[in-house]
């Protein structure tokens, strides 16, 4: 133990090493600096960036300052198994070793399911897939030449635009292929990332979970196919356990039933007014148990979209539960004037 905690000091100052030059600093054999380095790698004291005599050693806290830039791969969509793919780009990627477990449970789960919309649904002949560590940060991409996932759902289920596409998605459970997926996978990779942006022909969705928000922009650079980018920082306290807990309406569930909605992303202009728009926000959440409402940045709601929430939805399915939250004055008014009417 006393020599490792030597090799630390020696690399905390030097930063970086070669196992010749660590036996040299120390007067050992390369072969020994060689077997105790290989040690210290498989314990996670340090990591190795290269192979062969090119290899050198590092400490994990110099990563970011001394690692590569990321690695990148393209590949045919022929017969694609995610996990060869996902081994293959972590094995030449030594930032990913030296990350925490939660950390490394979210990366793996997250990229799995991208990659596999993206083999699975894209109709892309070739797909792209990096990853990079920057500044405390563990990103992937995962980027298909497709039909895009907005207008996939689009198509599919019937939606006049791209924005109901992404609407869509964000409520959960929502799949172009229902025989084969359950819809979960966009969802919750988005819930887990810090930073997540799907884009597709010039639109794009971010869910921001540091602030926490969410975007739909319209860009003027049209991107064909589908671009997912997932971001997460390295040290993390994000666990998937803790992640889907929280979309199950009750302890011991262990179902995905419970969904949140952003009120706003339903707006047309800034009014929230007609039984159509409520309509729009309902479809597909007969599919859960509780049902989050969030009014945030909602000025004000009509009785007509009070009503057919509060009213006609709830009495159609009794056993749902439907929870508003962040709402205003005048939104509280109205919801508890269709709830308890005179």
């Amino acid at each position: 133990m006393a020599i490792r905690q030597k090799i630390k000091d020696f690399l905390r100052v030097k930063k970086r090493a070669t196992s010749t030059e660590t036996a040299r600093h120390f007067g050992f054999t390369r072969q020994y600096a060689s077997q105790i380095l290989r040690i210290m790698v498989n314990a996670g004291e340090v990591v190795k960036f290269g192979s062969t005599r090119s290899a050198f050693y590092t400490l994990p806290e110099f990563i970011d300052e001394i690692g590569s830039s990321g690695v990148r791969r393209r590949f045919k969509n022929d017969d694609v198994k995610e996990h060869e793919v996902f081994d293959n780009l972590v094995s030449a990627f030594p930032a990913f070793s030296a990350t925490p477990e939660n950390v490394r449970s979210v990366v793996h789960y997250a990229f799995s399911e991208m990659l596999n919309n993206a083999i699975e649904h894209s109709r892309s002949t070739n797909i792209e897939v990096e990853m990079e560590s920057d500044g405390g940060i563990i990103r992937f991409i995962v980027n298909d030449f497709g039909i895009g996932v907005f207008r996939n759902v689009m198509q599919k289920r019937n939606l006049k635009s791209e924005l109901e596409a992404m609407q869509d998605i964000l409520k959960g459970k929502v799949t172009t292929d229902p025989k084969a997926h359950t819809g979960e996978g966009i969802f919750f990779t988005s819930k887990a990332a810090d930073h997540f942006v799907l884009e597709s022909f010039g639109y794009r969705m971010i869910v921001d979970n540091t602030i926490p928000d969410v975007f739909f922009q319209e860009e003027k650079r049209i991107n064909r196919g589908t671009r997912v980018t997932f971001t997460i920082a390295r040290k993390s306290d994000r666990h998937l356990n803790k992640i889907f807990e929280e979309y199950q309406s009750g302890t011991g569930s262990y179902s995905f039933d419970k969904t949140e909605i952003h009120v706003r992303l339903f707006a047309m202009g800034t009014v929230y007014v007609s039984r159509s728009q409520a309509r729009r926000i309902l479809v597909g959440l007969d599919k859960f148990k509780k049902i989050i409402l969030d009014f945030d940045r909602v000025p004000n709601v009509g009785q007509a979209f009070a009503d057919e929430i509060f009213r006609v939805f709830q009495s159609r399915y009794p056993q749902i539960s439907i929870e508003p939250i962040n709402m205003s004055e005048t939104v509280r008014f109205m919801v508890e004037r269709v709830e308890k009417p005179s």
